[in-house]
């Protein structure tokens, strides 16, 4: 060996290697989690920030119907006993088919009217039941605008868009 090579760094014992590469592989899977629970800045693109949301749905030919530019849906209607759900929540709200605000949250907030269960998944979409009056109903894929997954449980509350 040539007096003017550099010296060769010394290995790392191999206790302190099989130690760095654990350190490695814990900080990748509790990045993973992170991600997949949203835990990091971005990493839940589909999903608002929102605790509480609000959409103003209206009647359009003869069913519930919601716009929200914010999310790219014109005119996304509620079907499969949703329709239904929303009469029972708007019964008190005159003109209610002109307008009225929804809100809703994947957690109970002050003043909400119904709880949605989540039952199962069916091709793209979920359903969900209340239990007065027992009822059952079908949310679009339209929901993952606002939520990365389904939430177990839909905190409702339908309210006039024009407070008295």
């Amino acid at each position: 060996m040539p007096d003017d090579a550099p010296p060769t760094p010394p290995r790392p014992e191999p206790r302190a290697l099989r130690l760095a590469l654990v350190a490695a592989a814990l900080v990748l899977v509790a990045g993973g989690v992170a991600w997949r629970y949203g835990l990091l800045p971005g990493s839940r693109p589909s999903a608002r920030a929102n605790a509480i949301m609000v959409i103003a749905p209206y009647r359009y030919q003869g069913t519930w119907v919601f716009d929200d530019a914010s999310a790219g849906l014109v005119r996304e209607p509620f079907v499969a006993g949703v329709p239904e759900m929303i009469d029972v929540l708007v019964k008190d709200i005159p003109d209610a088919e002109q307008g009225f605000r929804l809100l809703f949250s994947a957690r109970p907030f002050p003043g909400h009217q119904k709880e949605l269960t989540w039952l199962r998944g069916d091709s793209e979409g979920n359903y969900y039941s209340i239990d007065d009056p027992p009822m059952e109903g079908w949310i679009c894929p339209a929901m993952f605008k606002y939520y990365a997954q389904a939430p177990e449980h839909l905190y409702v509350k339908a309210e006039p868009i024009k407070q008295p």
